[in-house]
């Protein structure tokens, strides 16, 4: 057999081929242990291990105490609703109605035939009307609000804070106690004691 123009069983030619092989092999293991150790030292990023180290990523709302209205459904026929004793407690006469027209006057004793409390109107259209409930204090969204309490974060880490909801609608609940301004909610689903990361 011919190499390059001469016999194989030339011991120059098998001592040069067999080097040749020799140092590719250790060039190649070289390689892959370089390689090896690079991606070793690369980090891939695992959101857990983030979280743990760096906190649960959140969002946030910081509050401020203010003066507003949370919207009250009541459905309204011929200037006459029905209501509850707890809808009852946040009706008030004067009150206005968000498509026209305002409360007149709200009983104090139950109707026998509905079991329920009459709200009479004044002007307002029939069906599921909004009267605006005006509410003094701080305003959050309603899935903020857990049972009765908020979730605050408290430098690096979530803290749970029992609230007293003056009223809500199916967006906002206006917190009347157990937060103060600049209070940061957290917005985000958490548990209390966990470490948060504020999204800026």
């Amino acid at each position: 057999m011919r190499i390059f123009g001469r016999k194989f069983d030339d011991k120059k030619v098998k001592k040069n081929v067999y080097t040749a092989v020799l140092v590719a092999l250790i060039i190649w293991f070289v390689y892959r242990f370089i390689m090896v150790a690079i991606e070793s030292r690369m980090t891939v990023f695992n959101p857990v291990r983030d979280a743990g180290q760096n906190g649960t990523p959140i969002e946030t709302v910081t509050v401020k105490k203010q003066d507003g209205a949370v919207n009250m459904p009541i459905a309204i026929k011929n200037n006459r609703a029905y209501v509850s004793g707890r809808v009852r407690a946040k009706l008030r006469a004067g009150q206005k109605i968000a498509g026209g027209g305002t409360i007149a006057n709200v009983s104090n004793s139950i109707d026998f035939d509905s079991g329920m409390y009459v709200v009479q109107t004044r002007g307002a259209n029939d069906g599921v009307q909004n009267v605006q409930i005006p509410c003094s204090g701080y305003f959050v969204p309603v899935y903020a609000v857990r049972g009765e309490s908020v979730m605050v974060a408290d430098g690096t880490h979530a803290r749970a804070r029992d609230v007293a909801v003056a009223a809500q609608d199916s967006d906002f609940a206006c917190i009347s106690s157990g937060v103060k301004d600049d209070d940061i909610v957290i917005l985000s689903k958490v548990s209390n004691n966990q470490k948060v990361n504020i999204q800026k």
